[in-house]
């Protein structure tokens, strides 16, 4: 029998951000309780982290310089297949409820623009702008959007990159869009003037973007996307389809704005987190791109409103630290009942759980909220669960940990392989069951993260473009346009905040790493489109 997959994905959290995982203040029973009946991997790394390339990676199980989602603003094409397309063909009911995010939900222009056309040449014309006719201005990649989702009756075209049943959230914080605006608006019609900062409560926190909703916890988005999975199940369960389904769970939180609603918004006081240790090290010296955004903060240049990361103090931090605290623990009250749900309707015998998220958040670490060209493993270090009834039913052991190496673009091979459903040629991902199974120690030695984006540093002398390389010790990322970089001795300097890369005594180490990531570059260069014919 094909097990049933539940996923359930947030936004920006942290892998030491859960109670399973270490964490000493945060309370996530339902999501520990996941992890007791599986395997947790301690050290499991985006693709990317920004949300859109590790999510087109975690899809298709290719790296963002082969399918193309690079950077934040740039659609998944459709004409790259996704694991799910392979679930839906192999005959899986394919159910995405919440945020997607492979397409832009902005609708605002692009930073990053081409170069001016000399006077006196002739510019190149439409499709012919780009070295590649990718068709990405198309309808087709407006769904996400606040243009399409403002047509009455507008519905995402299914299949969605090979989701079958689409309810969209659009978004974040309680600004949201989609699918979920409708059903807020039939369950109150006046809610719109209980969202924004514009409508927020009174408090009296200072951290940038901390936005007490009005909005009640049970119309909050988190609430709206654990209503309709469990709707799912009990449809799936009533309607008698003997399908295996999979079924996407993906929550926008907690992702900033800092605005978890009604009781979650108090549920932890700021005093109870630490200040980051960054702040006790007056001698730390940061490199030359946190140093540029710390700069930014201190002159008062920087844009608090951005996406992006910026400089921060020990109070802030920690206020920020509660507040994400509370958005974490209402994603894990959301999860609860969807687990309860699926319980009830007998699937907990035959459906494997998986808790993932897309990226991390520095969180006050090395002075910075947010997230951005940092390579820190407070956002490229993210949580990954796996909870299979049939294998924890051979194993005797309780909540397992590994320090097993695993990377976004391994999630679709180890889904595929556990369905017992080939993947197509160029999935560059390695099967984890293996690992889970207790068979293997490790499949991967190194793991391999890409960032790009479109808003320039001005240390990077423009726009970041930075590989990374993780082994079981060292760090090591090289930036585009630049003489220096960075290497970290985990083991020894876990916090990342003495940088070796000019020390003689780590000569050797940095030789050898600098070796691998030229293999890893060749490694993962496409090698689809295959030939047709001998030329």
């Amino acid at each position: 029998m094909k097990p049933n997959f539940i996923f359930f994905i947030t936004d920006q959290q942290r892998a030491d951000w859960l109670g399973c995982n270490g964490h000493p203040v945060l309370k996530t029973p339902h999501i520990d309780a996941i992890a007791s009946r599986g395997i947790s991997f301690n050290r499991f790394y985006v693709a990317s982290p920004v949300c859109m390339p590790t999510r087109a990676s975690l899809m298709t199980g290719r790296m963002p310089s082969v399918h193309g989602v690079r950077a934040n603003g740039t659609p998944l094409s459709t004409s790259s297949v996704t694991f799910v397309d392979l679930l839906r063909d192999a005959g899986y009911q394919t159910a995405l409820i919440g945020k997607s995010h492979l397409q832009t939900f902005t609708g605002l222009p692009p930073l990053l623009q081409p170069p001016p056309v000399r006077d006196g040449f002739v510019p190149p014309k439409g499709e012919n702008m780009e070295a590649l006719r990718h068709g990405l201005q198309a309808s087709t990649y407006k769904q996400e959007s606040p243009a399409f989702w403002a047509e009455p009756g507008a519905k995402v075209q299914t299949p969605y990159y090979g989701f079958s049943h689409v309810e969209l959230v659009t978004g974040h914080g309680d600004g949201v869009d989609g699918d979920y605006r409708a059903w807020l608006l039939e369950k109150n019609s006046s809610a719109l003037s209980l969202i924004g900062a514009e409508n927020q409560l009174p408090h009296n926190y200072q951290c940038p973007q901390a936005i007490r909703t009005s909005l009640p916890a049970e119309l909050y988005q988190s609430n709206y996307i654990a209503e309709r999975a469990r709707a799912f199940i009990e449809s799936h369960k009533s309607s008698g389809d003997d399908r295996p389904f999979f079924l996407f769970v993906s929550f926008p939180d907690p992702h900033h704005p800092f605005n978890p609603p009604g009781k979650y918004w108090d549920m932890y006081s700021p005093d109870q987190f630490p200040v980051p240790k960054a702040f006790m090290q007056n001698d730390w010296q940061p490199p030359p791109h946190v140093k540029s955004v710390l700069a930014e903060r201190e002159s008062g240049l920087a844009n608090l409103k951005s996406q992006f990361s910026f400089g921060t103090n020990p109070r802030e931090a920690q206020e920020a630290a509660a507040l994400t605290a509370g958005m974490i623990t209402l994603i894990d009250d959301a999860i609860g009942s969807v687990t309860e749900t699926m319980e009830k309707n007998g699937y907990k015998e035959n459906t494997v759980l998986i808790f993932n998220s897309d990226h991390g958040e520095h969180l006050g670490d090395h002075r910075l909220l947010l997230k951005g060209s940092e390579q820190y493993q407070q956002i490229l270090r993210v949580p990954f669960i796996w909870s299979d009834p049939l294998i924890h039913a051979k194993s005797s052991k309780q909540a397992i940990h590994t320090e097993a190496l695993g990377s976004a673009i391994d999630i679709s091979a180890t889904i595929l392989e556990r369905a017992k459903i080939a993947p197509y040629v160029g999935m560059q991902g390695k099967s984890q069951l293996p690992v889970i199974e207790g068979n293997v120690g490790k499949v991967r030695d190194y793991v391999f993260i890409q960032y790009d984006h479109q808003r320039t540093n001005e240390a990077l002398g423009g726009v970041p473009r930075v590989h990374t390389l993780i082994n079981k010790r060292w760090r090591l990322s090289i930036f585009d346009g630049v003489e220096w970089g960075e290497l970290y001795d985990l083991e020894n300097d876990p916090d990342e905040m003495k940088n070796l890369w000019d020390c003689p005594e780590t000569k050797d180490f940095k030789i050898k790493m600098i070796e691998r990531l030229a293999r890893e570059e060749i490694h993962h260069i496409d090698r689809v489109p295959m030939p047709v014919a001998r030329a």
